[in-house]
């Protein structure tokens, strides 16, 4: 169905091909993974079936790509559309109409199709992706889960032959990423449509794959084979696979169940470690009250090397280091008849990591938003370093604190990284070359002439936190820090959140991503339709909680372990004593 015949691309201005020696085929009927670090060229191949690359994105593609026998250097994406379905990176770039149901009938009726037809394909698409409840939502008041979702229907409605989704879940709860993609596993079997998607976080995806298409690295040819084969060798890999490495299991497992019949002997040995009272993190579990001060750093997670502070310590305004730095009491949010949140009380302390989670829609970015002065509360108090942040001067606010949004390039809009940095020292009244220091520590790769646009989602990323990061906030606020990166980039994103909180910074992040939860955050609230429904310590959630348990604490459940990075600390210890 998909025909890559040693495929290059290279674009304009770029002295090597960002994709090389492409060559492999994909049949009807089966869902095939795209893999591999960041900036190895997975979007150029995914843009190339949909005849993107190069009609739209330019450059120069060498070789022949083909589907359904149609070669995409001959035929536009308009050509390709009543074949191709093609969703991105993001959502936004997408939308055409503005509600729910008109962007998923707007594809057919581009192609054509009979209006019973549509209306038909509408209400089936809502259904499968727990749509109906939105179907006259603007699409502009949706979560960004909610808005990844309707992207996604909008290709299904029009019946596509061929499936093409960049980080489908990455936006997306647990639950409803489990559910976008059995929707995708019953295409394939049962209507035999054929599915190619990139994913970071393969813990969700590797096990619904039929075959891996492995990028190693940038302009290095692909690697093709099962899951199993793949993830044997490949640089990326869920934590499952990294426990198996760790314990030698051969095959390794690429699920949990597999895991779990494998970790019989593993989990005797470190039954030995840990003892029952004790929180995997090494913590007596807190009664009571979260305490508003962080715990003490784990000796399971060992500090990363030495390097360069990003930041000087932060110096409170108040005599009382310990003092919280955001409280919210209280608090409720209306938008419209909706009350997004409701009766919420949370507190950031210096030096603590405070994990929001919940389905999409919970209200964790409006949470956020409150924080950071964009949503003004109806009832209840919110106080930042003692400002009611939607009431203090934007200048004044930059000093208190800082959000990363989901979509970083909200924060960028200059032409250059030079100019992003020069305009954020500028807002911040900070020394010249202060926003340029903190990228090149995140970036060290990056020129002053690159534009913001040609940089990955991980780069951006780290340009954004920059940019807020120049003002020294004493709260940083994050929504989604881990869209488009991968484990490599999130290994690093760890470390430098770290870094901040251990120089006195409140952190406040909002993520989908459990696994980031558990190896970072101290203490993690759940939100269910804009209330708190659990608030604790980190270990003690998660591992109550069949939906936002790591792969780790599921397969060695009911120990609490939350990482592999904690297991390997343990057993080396273990091993050393």
């Amino acid at each position: 169905m998909i025909r890559f015949e040693d495929v290059s691309v290279t674009y304009d201005g770029a002295a090597e091909p960002t994709v090389q020696g492409v060559d492999f085929e994909v049949p009807e009927g089966e869902l095939v993974l795209l893999a591999g670090p960041s900036g190895v060229g997975k979007s150029t191949v995914l843009g190339a079936v949909g005849g993107l690359v190069p009609h739209f994105t330019g450059g120069t593609l060498r070789g022949r790509v083909t589907v359904a026998g149609r070669d995409t250097r001959t035929h536009k994406p308009r050509e390709l559309a009543d074949v191709v379905g093609t969703v991105g990176q993001d959502p936004l770039s997408h939308f055409v109409t503005d509600t729910v149901e008109d962007e998923l009938a707007y594809g057919m009726e581009s192609l054509g199709i009979a209006p019973a037809v549509m209306r038909r394909r509408v209400e089936e698409t809502l259904d499968l992706l727990g749509l109906a409840d939105l179907r006259d939502h603007p699409i502009a008041t949706l979560s960004g889960g909610q808005q990844q979702r309707v992207a996604i229907g909008s290709v299904l409605t029009p019946h596509p032959r061929v499936l093409v989704l960049d980080e489908p879940t990455s936006a997306l709860d647990p639950a409803a990423a489990e559910e976008v993609l059995a929707v995708l596993q019953r295409l394939v079997h049962d209507l035999g449509t054929t599915v190619l998607l990139a994913e970071h976080r393969l813990e969700r995806v590797i096990q619904y794959a039929d075959r891996v298409v492995l990028l190693p690295s940038p302009g290095t040819p692909p690697l093709l084979g099962t899951p199993a084969e793949i993830m044997a060798v490949s640089p990326v890999c869920p934590p499952v696979v990294e426990l198996g490495r760790l314990a030698g299991w051969s095959p390794l497992p690429l699920t949990v169940r597999d895991a779990r019949r494998r970790a019989g002997a593993l989990r005797e040995r470190l039954a030995e470690l840990v003892p029952p009272a004790t929180s995997a993190r090494g913590l007596r579990p807190a009664s009571g009250a979260p305490a508003a001060g962080p715990p003490p750093r784990p000796r399971s997670f060992p500090p990363a090397r030495p390097r360069p502070r990003l930041l000087r310590r932060h110096t409170p305004d108040s005599p009382d280091p310990a003092a919280p730095v955001a409280v919210v009491e209280g608090l409720a949010v209306r938008r419209g008849p909706v009350e997004a949140l409701r009766r919420v009380d949370l507190t950031a302390s210096p030096g603590g990591i405070v994990a929001l989670m919940g389905r999409n829609g919970a209200g964790k970015s409006t949470l956020l938003g409150t924080l950071v002065g964009l949503v003004e509360p109806a009832a209840g108090s919110v106080r930042v370093k003692g400002a009611v942040p939607h009431r203090t001067a934007p200048q004044d606010l930059i000093r208190r604190v800082g959000l990363v949004p989901q979509e970083p390039r909200d924060l960028l809009y200059a032409d250059t990284v030079a100019a992003e940095c020069a305009a954020a020292d500028a807002d911040a009244g900070a020394e010249a070359g202060t926003c340029r220091a903190l990228v090149s520590a995140l970036l060290p790769a990056i020129t002053d002439d690159t534009h913001p646009r040609d940089l990955s989602e991980g780069q951006r990323l780290a340009l954004a936190l920059a940019v807020v990061l120049t003002a020294r906030p004493p709260l940083l606020l994050l929504d989604e820090p881990t869209r488009g990166l991968d484990y490599a980039a999130k290994a690093r994103l760890v470390a430098i959140l770290r870094e901040l909180a251990a120089e006195g910074h409140a952190i406040v992040l909002a993520t989908h991503d459990v696994e980031l939860a558990a190896e970072l955050a101290h203490r993690v609230v759940v939100l269910a339709d804009g209330e708190v429904v659990a608030d604790g310590p980190t270990a003690e959630v998660v591992v109550a909680s069949p939906s936002f348990a790591p792969q780790v604490t599921k397969v060695l459940a009911p120990q609490p372990w939350l990482t592999v990075a904690q297991i390997r600390d343990a057993l080396t210890r273990d091993t050393l004593a």
